[in-house]
């Protein structure tokens, strides 16, 4: 075990020896013989135990001098769950780091947005993962970069600095490092008929498609059913069989439609600039809470003997999240107290008004959801609903725009859920439901949604606000899980994949 991992040598060497893949992205198995690092489910015989060492991180492995085994390759194993269920440095700065901060702002910019010094977010992540921000996100350039070549015909310049390489030098060098192999040999060892079965290899420019990993079990039923119910007209729909929306992205903007697989999520981007690649495919995990742990969640929750039975019907329920903070907070703010299609009818006039148009050639997206720098030049005369929530939108998307609210992956949950409860027009459902699908708090709790409540009562347990509360105590940490199957009770159509 690495000093600062945290990691039990005996739970690591017990998961490795069973090739569990529940522990894929916990932790990587480095075997001190052969050089070479490996997810836990790795399907090789497993070395032996005193020949194994663990680390926290990808970047940890190849920072000691460890190359990506070909066989499990765990580059692209599913991400640590540790990075959404906590609030503290340490995970803010993953999920920062995973959204392409260091390779667009540098570790400085890293640091002032987490509100640190350089030094002390060096010396956490070091402590803890074994591996700095510089490391570490050069591990998800070198991921990026086997994706992008193992999956379009980019010539490797291209490539380089579609992936985040600073040089193509570096390029060749890191892929040399982390895969023992150099790109024009990984991209050999494509088979033929995966390449042909490719859109990038089509030659539709652009456009890419993926795998996202997940563990199991997922239960694609509310996941999918909420995006495609609350789904805003020109921004997103359900097509075909999959949920497919517009993206704002750092360097341009980009379409995604992700369809659930047994045992992967299949996932087609079209960017219009390639160096979106790790920011799109990190948002739409995190959208669709890929990196959770149901076993975990499922297994707290079934301790309830209330809870059991819905837990036991239908496990792996994620919590459907966004990939857009700002634009989730506006959205919630025109559904308060109306029905879900007068919410989605009220987003929409928003989109049609002020939205950024946008050619879909293969369905019916037209447009971006509309910047807060937009929206607060609206008039809020022209805006169909009462005065009170006129001046509640009003009102957050001039904090939204001017900065004095931010809602990105690195906001700390409980501040801003008090900063949210100061607006006007700001109650606990709507800071809850920012917290839980915004912000991504696994713990937050909506004990005063109208869904809620009445789930409760059938369930036989308190349907009053702060009775409910202290009785959901006992699901503590994962209560935004729980939402999720009390909601699950009920025949809305977000609880339903669409046909």
């Amino acid at each position: 075990m690495q000093t600062g991992t945290h990691l039990d040598r005996e739970h690591c060497v017990r998961a490795v020896q069973s090739k569990d893949a529940r522990f894929d992205g916990w932790f990587f198995t480095a075997v001190l013989t052969t050089r070479i690092y490996c997810r836990p489910s790795c399907p090789v015989v497993p070395p032996k135990p005193r020949n194994m060492t663990f680390y926290p991180s990808a970047a940890a492995c190849q920072q000691a001098g460890f190359r990506a085994c070909k066989r499990c390759r765990p580059d692209t194993s599913p991400g640590s769950p540790e990075w959404n269920r906590r609030a503290d440095l340490v995970a803010r700065a993953m999920r920062l780091i995973a959204d392409g901060v260091v390779d667009r702002e540098g570790v400085p910019g890293l640091a002032t947005r987490l509100g640190y010094s350089a030094r002390q977010v060096e010396r956490q992540l070091l402590a803890e993962l074994g591996a700095g921000p510089l490391a570490l996100a050069r591990a998800q350039r070198a991921q990026t970069a086997r994706l992008l070549v193992e999956t379009t015909p980019l010539p490797m310049s291209e490539i380089a600095f579609a992936a985040g390489f600073a040089s193509i030098r570096a390029f060749n060098d890191t892929v040399r490092e982390v895969f023992a192999l150099s790109p024009s040999e990984l991209r050999a060892r494509v088979p033929r008929s995966r390449a042909a079965s490719t859109p990038g290899f089509a030659g539709t420019p652009g456009t890419l498609a993926l795998r996202l990993p997940f563990r199991a079990p997922l239960n694609p039923d509310n996941l999918f059913g909420h995006l495609a119910a609350t789904a805003v007209p020109g921004v997103e729909e359900w097509r075909d069989g999959a949920y497919r929306r517009t993206l704002r992205l750092p360097y341009g903007h980009g379409i995604v439609a992700l369809a659930p697989r047994p045992d992967h999520i299949a996932c087609r981007l079209t960017l219009s600039d390639l160096r979106d690649l790790t920011v799109a495919t990190s948002r739409c995990r995190r959208m669709l809470d890929l990196d959770a742990d149901p076993v975990a969640v499922d297994d707290r929750l079934r301790a309830d003997p209330v809870l059991a039975p819905l837990v036991d019907r239908a496990p792996g329920r994620r919590v459907p999240r966004t990939v857009d903070e700002a634009e989730f907070a506006v959205r919630a703010v025109l559904g308060q107290q109306v029905s879900t299609a007068a919410a989605r009818t009220h987003a929409a006039r928003l989109v049609a008004a002020h939205g950024k148009p946008l050619d879909d050639p293969e369905g019916g997206l037209t447009h971006l959801f509309p910047a807060p720098e937009a929206l607060a030049a609206v008039d809020p005369a022209g805006l169909a609903m009462p005065r009170t929530r006129r001046t509640t939108f009003t009102t957050l998307v001039g904090a939204l725009a001017d900065g004095r609210l931010h809602l990105g992956v690195e906001a700390d949950w409980a501040e801003t859920r008090a900063r949210l409860l100061d607006l006007p027009g700001f109650g606990p459902w709507t800071a809850d439901v920012i917290a839980m699908r915004a912000l991504g708090d696994p713990d937050a709790f909506l004990a005063t949604d109208l869904g809620v409540r009445r789930a409760a009562r059938e369930l036989g347990l308190p349907a009053t606000p702060g009775a409910l509360t202290a009785r959901a105590e006992a699901w503590r940490p994962w209560r935004a899980y729980a939402v999720q199957y009390l909601w699950a009770t009920d025949s809305h159509p977000i609880n339903f994949l669409p046909a």
